[in-house]
């Protein structure tokens, strides 16, 4: 959600925070700014604005660029609507202050502080800012250790004081921080992307540590003073991102990154014709011990659990849920010691999932958490870790970050078949024929992606869309769905075809948009049946079906064929389809794809 920025060194700041701002466009963002503190003269200049970093950079356009220090900001709006005195970074006295978060008690600090008069902005963060000023007497450290005593909720507090030129301080608790250093100075970010192109490595500040950074060095302190180390972390993916390169946004770009993001999650895991998950340090007792699998995840990851839901029950005969990780710990949900929690997140900064893995834990549970960075508060919360290669993903609709986490729960699972008895040799090697045929039967899809172009035309009017299937097709439109609707802003829903006729059907009328994916041998002939159903009261049906399948004579709006695979693999043409086509109808539509209103990349605030 919000982004933070942070730099001191040899270098003119302002185009420093400016330009790593842009890098954290991608989380979503309603107003930006940034503060430089002058180390020679002291003086401190705010620029902030709602609107886009492009517009903080008018602001900053006719600024002397002298200053080397600075902190910046994006802000999603939690407290306070978007206007330009909201925006970060706060000023109280002495003290500049961005914040990530959300101080839950941050009203009744007004009170206790007697704060009300001098507050400018309805935001928690400038109350934050207030608070420390009062604490602040020349001591950096003694006003951060009494402040974040009073402070309930998360919180990523990144800090400068007037009167201490060129270094930058940071808390953290739960909301990430992370920090590097090249030659020409050191940075600090909400996120590793932020860094740039030039740090190699990277440190993940602990909590309730104080982080000083300084234009040469980083140095981390426990609240009672005493020093404490860092641990640093290889930078082991491209932080630039190299741009869109040909396409005209990241989301199209990253759907074709696709087929090389599967080989390169898979590389390390299939050794010799066989599923091999030591590099990941999973031990074989934790897969063959576990009696139930519960995943935690939400949105997009979630529907990467529900597809693994369909392939444990198939392969492992075992009982697995999949929870609403906003739901998890207010549900009573029955874990234990013989419950194998899967945390599944892109960022590992999901704060509902990072809450549930928490609260699993407690419980006794084991964890395996799927992620896509390293470091991360998911990642370092759980048992054991399962990274995706999917490489930095910017447009906020998921897609690369999607599909390596099916990979990698398809990884699992046949791990799991294989050491619990259920998968011989001969099994085990057709199951990986087929999984590692996924990238390239995605790139066969990726390849006619103009004919699923001539397909989303006819979906540019539409008010409402529905996508219907059966068994595992559902699974798949769950996600296909909500693609759709946040890029395209289609209301947009999937439904199981098989409960159409128990309510759903009276929404289609003449000309609705129905998509209909079969791909599933042992329920084609019921789905076709179903979308005869739609058909007979005037829905025009896109028909997605796997190669080879007969169909009945009938009218469709149109087929696109998938390249076929055995049934439980047909997830990954199928995905790159339903990603294609909710690209397209949002582009030809003239939104912004990549930025979509009122979403956020990374969700950090419950």
């Amino acid at each position: 959600m919000c982004g933070i920025v942070g730099y001191t060194g040899k270098e003119s700041v302002t185009d420093q925070l400016l330009n790593s701002l842009e890098l954290l466009e991608y989380r979503g963002y309603d107003s930006a700014g940034i503060a430089t503190l002058n180390g020679e003269t002291g003086k401190a200049k705010l620029r902030k604005c709602a609107g886009r970093v492009k517009d903080l950079r008018k602001l900053c356009k006719k600024d002397k660029k002298v200053s080397t220090c600075g902190i910046g900001h994006t802000r999603w709006a939690t407290h306070g609507g978007v206007s330009d005195t909201n925006a970060h970074p706060h000023r109280n006295g002495d003290v500049l202050l961005v914040h990530n978060g959300i101080v839950e008690n941050y009203e009744e600090l007004k009170d206790h502080f007697m704060l009300h008069k001098e507050l400018k902005s309805q935001t928690d963060t400038e109350v934050v800012a207030a608070v420390l000023n009062r604490f602040y007497h020349g001591n950096p450290h003694e006003a951060i250790r009494e402040t974040v005593k009073y402070l309930r909720g998360t919180f990523a507090l990144v800090i400068m004081f007037s009167d201490q030129p060129d270094v930058i301080y940071a808390i953290r608790n739960v909301s990430p921080i992370v920090a590097a250093y090249n030659e020409n100075g050191t940075m600090l970010a909400s996120d590793v992307v932020a860094l740039g192109s030039s740090a190699k490595k990277y440190m993940v500040v602990p909590e309730y540590v104080i982080m000083e950074l300084h234009k040469t060095e980083i140095k981390l302190f426990h609240l009672d003073g005493k020093p404490c180390e860092a641990e640093y972390i290889d930078i082991d993916w491209d932080t630039t991102r190299s741009g869109k390169g040909s396409y005209p946004f990241y989301m199209e770009k990253e759907i074709m990154e696709q087929p090389d993001a599967l080989k390169a999650t898979m590389e390390s895991r299939i050794v010799d014709g066989k599923i091999d998950l030591s590099a990941d340090g999973v031990p074989d007792e934790v897969l063959k011990d576990c009696e139930r699998i519960c995943v935690v995840a939400c949105g997009t990851a979630m529907h990467a659990g529900l597809v693994a839901q369909s392939l444990v029950q198939s392969k492992l005969k075992m009982h697995m849920s999949v929870e609403y990780a906003s739901e998890f710990m207010y549900a009573d949900p029955v874990i234990d010691d013989k419950t194998l929690v899967l945390a599944i997140s892109q960022s590992g900064e999901t704060i509902d999932t990072l809450e549930a893995l928490k609260y699993a834990r407690k419980q006794g549970a084991k964890s395996i958490a799927v992620i896509n960075v390293k470091g991360s508060s998911i990642a370092r919360e759980s048992d054991y870790v399962m990274y995706t290669a999917a490489g930095p993903e910017i447009a906020v609709a998921s897609t690369k970050a999607y599909t390596t986490q099916l990979i990698t729960l398809f990884l699992l699972i046949g791990r799991m078949a294989k050491v619990r008895g259920l998968l011989d040799e001969a099994a085990e090697k057709g199951y990986l024929e087929n999984l590692v045929q996924a990238p390239d039967k995605m790139q066969e899809v990726l390849d006619q992606r103009q004919d699923i172009h001539k397909i989303a035309r006819q979906m540019l009017d539409a008010k409402d869309a529905f996508m219907i299937g059966r068994g595992l097709d559902y699974s798949i439109l769950l996600e296909g769905a909500l693609k759709l609707k946040e890029v395209s802003y289609i209301h947009t829903e999937a439904y199981a075809s098989g409960e159409l006729k128990h309510g759903t059907i009276a929404l289609i009328t003449e000309n609705t948009p129905v998509v209909a994916t079969v791909t599933q041998t042992k329920l084609k002939d019921k789905e076709l049946s179903n979308i005869r159903e739609v058909q007979s009261r005037g829905a025009s049906v896109v028909l997605m079906v796997k190669d080879g399948f007969e169909l009945a004579d009938a009218e469709y709006a149109d087929v696109f064929t998938l390249p076929a695979m055995a049934d439980e693999f047909m997830v990954f043409p199928a995905s790159a389809a339903l990603q294609l086509l909710a690209y397209y109808v949002s582009m030809d539509k003239g939104l912004d794809v990549d930025k979509p209103r009122n979403l956020a990349k990374v969700v950090t605030v419950e």
